[in-house]
């Protein structure tokens, strides 16, 4: 039981991250590769701000939204000036800036080190200390994630985006201003991501550089990819899958340094034939050109 609680709150955490970049790579058809950067920026900024400060986990949560909005607002600036590869090949060293940061800021994020001892969030006295409790939490973001999501694709907002995917100088001919719909929603993917940040330092109690590489971005975006791009129920179903298939192969009776091995081999296999038989993913309805 504890086990299954174990996964159902990794999928909840990486459910979050792959929504979140839907709104980003599969509505507006923008390449980012540096969502692990606010991914981390959250959960440095509420592990931070709960240890030094002594603050309430959800307080440390709003203002660790800020610093990851913060930020994206001003990469976001600066990726404006580019676009198609460019603009991945740019965001992506924007994550490893931001990973540098962590990692040499010693005085700060104790760098390789990493920080321990995160406490888990309280409110009114009741602790989610249990992980039960932590996963009845966890995924109730996930779901305020996903409805907040869905108003935003099906609002006319929304509609812009998609209309900036397809055509984007279209869309600029009849009077929208497509930096700002492109910013906006890079921003509010970005804040989404803190969120998960956050509720990821607090459950594994413990951080460092090494979870927020590009690495990891390039993984959230395989989930994505996997599940469907421009389509939230496959962003959920791409986590899922992603998130169980490594700990359903544990079970096979390998030896442990070949199991390793094979996951990153299926797991590689898997993307290999998605990117030739079903590029938009299970159930997405836009493939990147």
């Amino acid at each position: 039981m504890d086990y299954l609680v174990h996964i159902l709150i990794l999928f909840s955490i990486y459910g979050m991250l792959a929504i979140s970049l839907n709104l980003v790579v599969g509505y507006s058809g923008l390449l980012s590769v540096t969502h692990a950067a606010f991914y981390g920026i959250g959960a440095y900024a509420t592990t931070l701000l709960m240890i030094n400060l002594d603050l309430n986990f959800f307080l440390s949560l709003l203002i660790g939204m800020v610093f990851s909005g913060g930020t994206a607002l001003l990469i976001g600036l600066v990726l404006s000036k580019f676009k198609d590869d460019f603009y991945a090949i740019a965001s992506l060293g924007f994550n490893v800036i931001v990973y540098s940061i962590m990692l040499n800021w010693q005085t700060l994020t104790r760098g390789p080190l990493g920080i321990p001892a995160i406490p888990r969030p309280s409110l009114f006295g009741f602790s989610f200390f249990g992980n039960f409790w932590f996963l009845i939490l966890v995924l109730f973001f996930l779901i305020i994630t996903y409805l907040i999501a869905r108003s935003i694709v099906n609002s006319s907002f929304g509609r812009v985006l998609k209309a900036i995917r397809e055509n984007e100088l279209a869309t600029q001919i009849f009077g929208y201003n497509t930096k700002y719909f492109k910013l906006t929603i890079f921003v509010i993917a970005a804040v989404m991501a803190g969120v998960a940040g956050s509720f990821f330092a607090s459950y594994v109690s413990f951080i460092d550089p090494s979870t927020f590489t590009m690495h990891e971005s390039i993984f959230i975006l395989s989930i994505v990819i996997l599940g469907g791009l421009a389509n939230l129920r496959g962003a959920v179903l791409g986590a899922f899958i992603l998130i169980i298939l490594p700990e359903a192969l544990r079970f096979l009776g390998l030896p442990n340094e070949i199991a390793a091995q094979s996951r990153q081999l299926i797991y590689g296999v898997i993307l290999v034939l998605l990117m030739l038989y079903r590029p938009q993913g299970l159930i997405g309805e836009f493939k990147l050109k």
